[in-house]
């Protein structure tokens, strides 16, 4: 009709949706910002804090006592931190020449031993060794143990922290104190008392000879009770050890 009013209300502004998503968007990013604030400032704090204390407990620890409490086992777990200067350096040398002969002088991680190990797993094999002390430590220490991407990128981060803070004896002496050795046993002063009677720091090369034999696989392996592949590798690490050039060889680890 002509007389009609055509008149029609404006549609409103679109403008406060875009400002609601703005903000939502701004919120998000100030939160990422923060999380990974504090994630490097907890992170670094607490290897600097490692640096100067014992290792009161790791995840595989918990992990262990849980495991024997829900099958009825014992779950006491055999745990006793002795500083570097208190174990015996024939312990120190074993576990680099069983585990990471080039420990002294490479940055937390083997190059060539993680290519080897990175072309055998594409033709279906599996070979140990490819992780270094450094990297064992970082997991132990900071980590969990269930293999992922997520873990693996932190253990990279971890070990680079620990290369730069903590030092080379440092890590030795934390690794010497962590590693399992057996079941709910961990380090070598525990490993020592429970298996020969004596203190960690009396050691024979032998006994750590035995000790470093079982880490690859410490739950299925024993000191006690060795089978033949763990007879047989006694022998190969304390050759490796004299090779090596004796405690010498750890000597001069950098301590910073």
């Amino acid at each position: 009709m002509a007389g009609k009013n055509t008149y029609r209300k404006p549609k409103p502004n679109p403008t406060p949706k875009i400002v609601k998503k703005a903000s939502v968007f701004s919120y998000i990013k100030k939160l990422l910002y923060k999380v990974v604030f504090y994630f490097f400032v907890i992170s670094v704090g607490s290897v600097v804090v490692f640096k100067f204390i014992p290792i009161p407990f790791t995840w595989t620890m918990v992990d262990q006592k849980m495991e024997s409490i829900m099958n009825g086992e014992d779950p006491e777990i055999h745990y006793a931190w002795r500083s570097f200067s208190k174990v015996s350096r024939e312990m120190h040398l074993a576990v680099v020449a069983a585990e990471d002969q080039l420990f002294p002088d490479h940055f937390g991680f083997d190059f060539k031993h993680m290519q080897i190990a990175y072309k055998n797993n594409l033709k279906g094999k599996k070979v140990r060794g490819a992780s270094t002390i450094s990297q064992q430590v970082a997991k132990n220490v900071f980590l969990w143990q269930n293999r992922s991407y997520i873990r693996k990128a932190l253990e990279v981060y971890f070990t680079f922290l620990i290369e730069i803070i903590w030092g080379k004896q440092r890590i030795l002496e934390v690794y010497v104190n962590v590693a399992e050795m057996g079941k709910n046993t961990f380090g070598a002063e525990a490993a020592a008392q429970r298996y020969f009677d004596k203190s960690a720091k009396n050691l024979t090369r032998q006994q750590a000879a035995q000790l470093a034999a079982i880490l690859p696989s410490p739950r299925k392996w024993s000191v006690t009770k060795p089978g033949p592949y763990v007879s047989s590798r006694v022998p190969k690490i304390t050759r490796q050890m004299r090779a090596l050039g004796g405690t010498a060889y750890i000597k001069d680890l950098r301590s910073f």
